[in-house]
């Protein structure tokens, strides 16, 4: 097999790839959680062995369907961390681009973050925790990185980052997660409350020299 056949096979099925993952996400913000592979499969026009051999099993589609989310949400969350604004702003921006993401699509969140609630109809034996907590350590590394990166934090920095980058986004989580569910009051205001609780050491802290800046 020359290399321009390999090269097209390799499109073939990346672009196959990807309208499965679309037919998935389509089931997923109608069923949520309750989202299974024979649905996904009928939404796709194939049989569930054909799905199988795509992804291995759920876990392989939840994995492909999480990093999707994910670094779409990291890519929005980067934009609100480089925008041409004030510190405050920026930290303000950052916390109400990850509410706005999950405000949003609130049936992926639950699939993503909450399967078990998809009840009997749900696909069993799925281990929703050797899936989801990666996310958010995944989160946690990249803002770690970047703190790391533009912000002066003296001795220690690099642990120091990783202390605040896993503890915003924990936060972050922990929040999100409550103000979704019950609403207890507009995203504007939880955004302006968790502002103020990180804001006192960052506010102290230096940008970090030959950084870009926070």
């Amino acid at each position: 097999m020359d290399t321009t056949q390999r090269t097209d096979q390799q499109r073939s099925a990346d672009r196959r790839r990807r309208e499965l993952l679309e037919a998935a996400d389509r089931v997923v913000l109608r069923d949520g959680p309750g989202a299974s592979m024979n649905a996904i499969a009928a939404e796709a026009g194939i049989t569930k062995p054909i799905l199988y051999r795509h992804f291995g099993d759920k876990g392989g589609l939840y994995a492909a369907l999480a990093k999707r989310h994910t670094d779409a949400l990291l890519g929005a969350l980067r934009a609100a961390l480089d925008a041409p604004a004030e510190r405050r702003e920026r930290v303000e921006a950052t916390l109400d681009t990850y509410l706005a993401a999950i405000e949003a699509r609130p049936q992926v969140y639950r699939f993503l973050m909450h399967p078990s609630e998809g009840g009997p109809q749900n696909d069993q034996g799925f281990d929703m925790g050797a899936y989801s907590f990666p996310l958010l350590r995944r989160m946690g590394e990249e803002l770690a990185d970047v703190i790391e990166e533009r912000v002066d934090l003296g001795p220690n920095s690099q642990q120091l980052a990783r202390v605040w980058g896993h503890g915003i986004v924990g936060m972050m989580h922990a929040a999100g997660d409550w103000w979704l569910g019950e609403r207890p009051c507009a995203r504007a205001d939880l955004v302006q409350a968790l502002a103020d609780l990180l804001w006192g050491r960052l506010a102290a802290a230096g940008d970090k020299a030959g950084g870009p800046g926070f």
